[in-house]
């Protein structure tokens, strides 16, 4: 699968078959985490990987019942969660560098989008969950203090294909030369 194909491709997959995913496709999932760039190779992540059925359930309970990825929660085999170190992407010498202060927002999306992009062209599925009681889910994993858990992705084989949402047009979000 190409780059494009696999962005154009790549879909929110919340229905998931029962069926668990070989330590091999788990090792290459991790490594598209690994390869992401940083903020000055700062690398600010920390990935908790979640097999345990109970655990997968409890941090089920930090969604909103609104949540449309509560049922990915659990039938997914695994569910990644994206945590970041702070203080170190976008600062030099301890000093925050950029108008945005800390990058660690950044630095997750990129290692997040290699994640889901990597997941897919395995012929995997995934959604980013983003929507739940943070602190929460940070108690129940026991990430420590320093850390910020940012979010989780329920990965898993699709339990059915889906369909593309409308997407805008490039002329209506493209500016040439000035806003």
């Amino acid at each position: 699968m190409d780059t494009y194909e696999a962005i154009k491709g790549r879909r929110s997959i919340r229905r998931f078959q029962a069926k668990e995913i070989d330590r091999e496709l788990l090792e290459r999932l991790l490594d598209a985490i690994r390869w992401s760039p940083s903020w000055a190779n700062t690398q600010c992540w920390e990935v908790v990987v979640v097999r345990d059925p109970s655990l997968k359930e409890a941090l089920r309970q930090t969604l909103p019942g609104t949540n449309p990825a509560n049922k990915a929660m659990v039938e997914a085999p695994l569910v990644f969660v994206l945590c970041a170190r702070l203080k170190e992407a976008g600062y030099y010498k301890g000093q925050v560098t950029t108008k945005f202060g800390d990058w660690f927002m950044y630095d997750i999306g990129i290692a997040t989008q290699s994640l889901c992009l990597m997941a897919h062209a395995l012929g995997l599925g995934s959604v980013i969950v983003g929507l739940f009681d943070h602190n929460r889910a940070k108690e129940i994993l026991n990430v420590p203090e320093g850390v910020e858990l940012v979010s989780m992705i329920p990965i898993g084989y699709p339990a059915h294909e889906a369909t593309p949402p409308k997407r805008r047009d490039v002329g209506e979000f493209v500016h040439w030369d000035r806003y």
